[in-house]
């Protein structure tokens, strides 16, 4: 799980640090104004959360903290998926009561779970902690349904994916977006039926690499001073450092090397 737990711990300290930079939740994957329109003390949380993150991404990075960090990154991901709950009954009221409307909800939240999985998986291993095969196969259902959820909101709002797509790529922005959205779905599927689920999760984790060198960091670039693009670059990464983290896994229960 290295490789994957440097990732995730370098992400979540990189999210952390921009929170700091712009004083503020980071708006379209730390949505906390869904839980109320007016919180009081919002920049002070907005700050304790940045740090939460730093400490928590950096005590991952080392054996004698891993487990502190582990477990501060699985509460924090946690948060940020409880701040979503709101619009699963707020966006229905805007968009019509539509299963599309709820799955494209639903990837919110789930971009944050996979991380507090992942975060799960390592405080396991650094405490020797023998999942059961009943949990196992639930950590294995839930990501990798999250996951499918994934392309599927890729698939229903595509003229919205499309437009993040570079534009000197060839095929135009829909053709990718059609093509990630059912890599997504293999992917998941892959995970939870178990055939090739080691190598779908590391595939998973190359597609989150390729949209971080492709997309996200040069959208950043390009709006230094906005907040959102940075920080889902970073929060691309977690989910990169996730995907890592959850191909070990299966791997080590699969007994492969």
């Amino acid at each position: 799980m290295k490789i994957g737990v440097v990732v995730l711990g370098v992400a979540s300290i990189a999210a952390g640090i921009l929170d700091l930079i712009w004083g503020e939740f980071e708006a379209a994957h730390q949505p906390i104004q869904a839980l109320a329109e007016h919180i009081p003390g919002l920049t002070f949380f907005a700050y304790l959360t940045a740090a939460w993150l730093i400490v928590g991404g950096a005590a991952i990075l080392f054996e004698r903290t891993a487990r502190i960090g582990a477990v501060m990154l699985a509460v924090v991901y946690t948060a940020f998926a409880i701040f979503w709950l709101p619009r699963f009954v707020t966006a229905p009221r805007y968009f019509g009561h539509k299963l599309s409307v709820y799955l494209g909800v639903l990837g919110g939240p789930g971009a944050q779970l996979i991380v507090t999985i992942a975060a799960l998986l390592v405080y396991a291993k650094q405490s020797a902690w023998n999942l059961s095969a009943r949990l196992a196969t639930v950590l294995r259902w839930i990501f990798g349904l999250l996951v499918v959820d994934f392309g599927i909101v890729h698939l229903i709002a595509i003229p919205m994916t499309a437009a993040m797509i570079p534009a000197w790529m060839p095929l135009g922005g829909a053709f990718w977006t059609v093509i990630s959205g059912v890599a997504f779905i293999l992917a998941g599927l892959g995970i939870v039926s178990g055939i090739l689920d080691v190598l779908a999760a590391r595939l998973l984790a190359v597609m989150f690499l390729l949209f971080s060198v492709l997309v996200l960091t040069p959208n950043a670039i390009a709006a230094p001073h906005k907040h959102i693009p940075w920080g889902g670059d970073a929060f691309n990464l977690a989910a990169l450092g996730a995907s890592l983290i959850f191909s070990d896994w299966l791997a080590t229960r699969r007994g492969v090397e």
